[in-house]
């Protein structure tokens, strides 16, 4: 046979690429004669196709690495901050005394009770006035009247009904010096006949100038707390960043040095010397 040399086949498998997918050629079996040069095309076709395949498998896993390392720094990234707390105090004395004094009478017959009280209230009045304070800071608060029927075993009304009267008297001032040395001769009351009631007689200190220091003492709370970020990051050979979050806690006020007081707080206490205090809490991003 003369010409083109031709190369006898049975069956041939090569690849080829349609779309996105993977497909296998098959060159059937006959007795045709295939020239070379298409075989060496086929050929070529197939190791293009291979090198493809290959430097898209490289680059997936070059990104696959590449976001993992990413989210990994992202993450450490979000752990990298600080939690500190910044303390401001300030120990102040209350300007402001509230001084209830509370009596009562009983007996059967109203009005040699009623008398009774108004006696007590009259003694009450004098003794604040003896001690230096004011008529306007002596004022009346509140008066009851209660009832009480005896009874026996059984249950049935046992002779009259007994009734109580109750009053109080308030100081309010800001003499706190004075309401001290008054609070200290109160045993006077009972010498004048007030049959003072339970406790009957407690004074409550309150400091009235708390919104006045706030700003002050929320800044320097501030403060402290980045002094405290600050210290923490050179310890740690970092940097400290930005704030991230920050809550700031409620004013209290409590007994200063080790004084009894009962219940300090906005509100009042028993001593007059206090302690306002306040923390604040911020995140830092450290760098």
């Amino acid at each position: 046979m003369t010409g083109t040399p031709f190369i006898a086949i049975n069956a041939l498998f090569v690849a080829a690429v349609a779309g996105d997918c993977d497909r296998w050629l098959l060159v059937k079996r006959t007795n045709a004669w295939v020239p070379p040069n298409m075989i060496k095309q086929l050929q070529d076709s197939r190791a293009v196709l291979l090198g493809a395949v290959a430097i898209f498998a490289l680059g997936l896993t070059t990104s696959g690495y590449a976001l993992g390392d990413g989210l990994r720094q992202s993450k450490m990234a979000e752990h990298r901050s600080v939690t500190v707390r910044g303390v401001s105090e300030r120990n102040v004395t209350a300007d402001l005394a509230t001084w209830p004094v509370s009596f009562s009478h009983q007996g059967a017959d109203l009005a040699s009770v009623q008398q009774s009280v108004d006696q007590q209230a009259g003694a009450v009045r004098a003794f604040f006035l003896r001690a230096g304070f004011k008529p306007q800071e002596i004022t009346d608060q509140d008066v009851s009247l209660s009832r009480e029927q005896p009874t026996n075993r059984d249950g049935e009304p046992v002779g009259p009904q007994r009734l109580t009267v109750s009053r109080s008297i308030q100081l309010r001032t800001g003499d706190i010096a004075r309401v001290r040395a008054a609070y200290s001769r109160q045993a006077e009351l009972l010498r004048d006949g007030v049959e003072l009631v339970g406790s009957g007689s407690n004074v409550s200190f309150t400091f009235t100038r708390l919104n006045a220091l706030k700003p002050e003492m929320i800044a320097e709370a501030t403060r402290n707390a980045r002094e405290s970020a600050e210290q923490f990051a050179r310890d740690s050979g970092v940097s400290v960043g930005k704030m991230k979050t920050a809550s700031q806690g409620y004013f209290s006020v409590g007994a200063r040095d080790g004084e009894d007081c009962d219940d300090c707080g906005s509100s009042g206490g028993s001593s007059p010397f206090q302690k306002v205090r306040v923390v604040t809490t911020i995140d830092y991003d450290l760098g």
